[in-house]
């Protein structure tokens, strides 16, 4: 997956965090699934920019 495939999948995460949370409990079990998503998906594309600056450098 590039930068740009991941960006857009992390926009969609945080697209229905945001609209699960209109309706459901923060603590939520569904909340908790999306947020882990989302945390994992924001991880995943830490890893590939610096694995990109280290090919640059």
């Amino acid at each position: 997956m590039d930068k740009q495939q991941l960006s857009s999948k992390i926009e969609k995460v945080r697209g229905q965090l945001v609209q699960t949370a209109s309706h459901e409990s923060l603590s939520s079990s569904k909340m908790q699934q999306i947020s882990s998503r989302l945390d994992r998906l924001l991880n995943k594309y830490e890893r590939l920019i610096k694995q990109q600056e280290h090919k640059v450098l």
